[in-house]
């Protein structure tokens, strides 16, 4: 590019994970152009975390729900934008509905991977070589560069975080910090696939709790009933089951408070990594090469056994042994090793 650009926008994934992933983006953006205005069209569910990401000038909501088309109001969205004059935009996901909005908010450059065919609608296409970008946060990455390149480097995404939202939180909780913090991530959107099970948990929440740590169960409200089957296994008062209760911004900063995170492969995973917060992630049927916590000091426990990562919701051996072997006691012996 010729002109450095002076604003960008950039259409954002519908995945929390990948949303944190995205973060890396904005900075090699900010990097790379110190005075790029960029704002974010994504789903209203991320506006907190890109409230946390000093990159962003904006976020736009998208208010068309994921796999909805209604090329009418993707139309009205682009034209809407047109008086914000962006000149270049950058569409992570790969669906040819994506691309709409930036073609028809008329921004003249439009960057992204060929996805699905979207001549056309993009005309700075890069040509994904997964051998090359092996990583998710490699491919949004190399999307901030003119042409298709290795493996580029990336800066971990690092959200923003107030004392006195912290305060807050616990405030409006009835939370203190006098015992350490353990917070357990039991849920994944993704399937069950990704879930260590729920007395693997219980059970090193019970070991916690008697070397006198307090434990928060934190999630949505799909993570509901597996956060109470732990409770009631916990039996303890010092258990706290937040899962469902808590807004996306509530926790995220719940999370930034943890001395140790035990989380399944989930966005929770990643905003842990991302407030800089010790995380022990558990991988089973995904990758933990492709999406792995975005922090020095995580640490990731997988099997790596001949049936995994297989990608799927549901085991399809119907017997989970990629995360059902792996012991609380094992992962107990890498909490006491990370906090002595």
């Amino acid at each position: 590019m010729k002109a450095s650009p002076k604003k960008c926008l950039i259409v954002g994934p519908a995945w929390v994970g990948d949303m944190i992933m995205a973060q890396s983006l904005f900075i090699a953006l900010k990097q790379k152009y110190p005075e790029l205005i960029i704002d974010v069209l994504a789903p209203a569910w991320s506006e907190p975390l890109l409230a946390s990401m000093s990159e962003v000038n904006e976020s736009i909501v998208m208010s068309l729900g994921h796999g909805q088309l209604d090329l009418k109001k993707r139309y009205q969205l682009g034209k809407s934008l047109r008086k914000n004059h962006y000149d270049w935009a950058i569409v992570l996901p790969n669906s040819l509905k994506s691309a709409l909005v930036p073609f028809w908010a008329n921004i003249p450059r439009r960057t992204a991977y060929k996805g699905e065919m979207r001549y056309g609608l993009i005309n700075d296409m890069h040509h994904l070589d997964k051998q090359k970008l092996t990583m998710t946060v490699q491919r949004f990455v190399a999307l901030a560069g003119e042409s298709d390149v290795d493996a580029p480097d990336y800066a971990f995404p690092a959200l923003k975080i107030e004392q006195i939202d912290q305060k807050r939180v616990l405030t409006s909780f009835k939370l203190d910090q006098r015992l350490p913090i353990l917070a357990l991530c039991p849920g994944a959107e993704y399937g069950s696939a990704k879930c260590w099970p729920a007395e693997h948990y219980a059970a090193v929440a019970k070991k916690a709790i008697s070397e006198n740590w307090q434990v928060w169960i934190l999630g949505s409200e799909k993570d509901r009933a597996i956060a109470e089957e732990i409770k009631t296994a916990v039996g303890s008062e010092q258990c706290l089951q937040l899962a469902g209760e808590t807004t996306l911004e509530q926790v995220i900063i719940l999370l930034s408070l943890a001395s140790q995170v035990i989380s399944n492969d989930s966005g929770l995973m990643h905003i842990a990594a991302a407030v800089d917060s010790p995380v022990i992630a558990l991988y089973g049927s995904s990758d933990p090469n492709f999406t792995p916590p975005l922090n020095v000091n995580a640490q990731i426990v997988t099997l790596n056994m001949s049936c995994s990562p297989c990608f799927k919701r549901e085991c399809p051996l119907g017997h989970l042994k990629c995360l059902q072997d792996i012991t609380p006691d094992s992962v107990w012996k890498r909490m006491d090793i990370k906090i002595g």
